[in-house]
């Protein structure tokens, strides 16, 4: 794989791991298996029947396989303007391979797949309340926050998402641009702190994960309608803010 641009140099993918593109139907329907695994059991999010025209069509779609177990799978598709930006709708590891780095993996492989094909910006969506989604977005790939969506998906009925707003951040990776840096001290004029572990609060403690959502969405809104920005995350503090 060739190098990300500066400030997120690539790391080789763990021995006996690669990424592949499902070409077939059997492997369709094990992707999407793989990604309803990943949130609560739901497949919901990408049903087989989509995710085989998606592929078909010739979007981004592949399977992340340990040996011959897919682990995980990733879908993209081209978005606006045509044939210049994709948007990265969802990308999923299992729960007994997390935090091994093989998000990061599927990131660099969707990077230079789309490199490739003279894409050259990236686009997705993260829960905002997500800390290590928030931290591997901002300060490790280095993207650029565009959108705060309120309740963007609207219910939904995946284990992760039951019961909660979908609130949304939006972000662009440029993807032969240096990464966005975090900003320095000095430029920082507000934050908006975020729990560490939401996921946990939501299996102990769903009122207090729920008071959350609501203390970050105000606090962000608050602070863009004032003019400000996010320009990075720091794992103390959360989101920063600065003057554009």
């Amino acid at each position: 794989m060739s190098d990300l641009s500066a400030g997120a140099a690539a790391v080789p993918a763990p021995p006996g791991v690669e990424i592949r593109a499902l070409d077939t139907v059997e492997e369709v329907f094990a992707a999407s298996q793989v990604l309803a695994d990943v949130w609560g059991g739901d497949r919901g999010g990408m049903p087989p029947n989509l995710l085989r025209a998606l592929a078909h069509s010739g979007n981004y779609a592949v399977g992340l396989y340990a040996g011959d177990r897919m682990v995980g799978a990733s879908v993209a598709f081209f978005a606006a303007p045509a044939a210049r930006t994709m948007h990265s709708h969802i990308t999923g590891v299992l729960p007994d391979q997390q935090s091994q780095g093989l998000g990061r993996v599927l990131k660099q492989h969707q990077r230079e797949w789309a490199l490739a094909r003279e894409v050259g910006n990236i686009t997705w969506t993260f829960d905002p309340l997500v800390a290590r989604n928030a931290h591997f977005n901002l300060r490790v790939l280095g993207t650029r926050v565009t959108e705060y969506l309120v309740n963007h998906y609207g219910p939904m009925d995946d284990g992760v998402n039951r019961g909660d707003d979908t609130d949304r951040i939006m972000v662009s990776w440029a993807l032969a641009a240096p990464p966005v840096p975090t900003p320095a001290d000095d430029r920082v004029v507000a934050s908006v702190a975020v729990p560490h572990d939401i996921e946990t609060m939501r299996r102990e403690s769903p009122a207090d994960a729920a008071a959350w959502r609501v203390r970050v969405r105000d606090g962000v809104l608050e602070r863009l309608s004032a003019g400000l920005v996010i320009a990075g995350f720091d794992d103390d503090r959360g989101y920063l803010f600065v003057r554009p």
